[in-house]
């Protein structure tokens, strides 16, 4: 599995949320990751390590970020 976090990516984790749910949406990319729960909306933060550890595989991917655009002035 590939260690890039894109933001938008759609993951499953290896153990159920309370809810009933194992799929989760990121929302917040950094040291830590930012992921929402697809069955009740609750937020998580995790750091990068455990959100590694923690999923079981990508459902699908987010967009691909923007490439830096040299700011050209006429």
């Amino acid at each position: 599995m590939t260690e890039e976090i894109r933001l938008g990516d759609t993951v499953q984790t290896r153990k159920k949320h309370p809810c009933g749910n194992d799929v989760w949406t990121v929302i917040r990319i950094g040291a830590d990751i930012k992921i929402r729960c697809h069955g009740c909306g609750r937020i998580v933060m995790l750091d990068r390590q455990d959100f590694l550890r923690r999923r079981k595989r990508l459902i699908t991917q987010g967009p691909a970020p923007e490439e830096q655009k040299e700011l050209t002035e006429p």
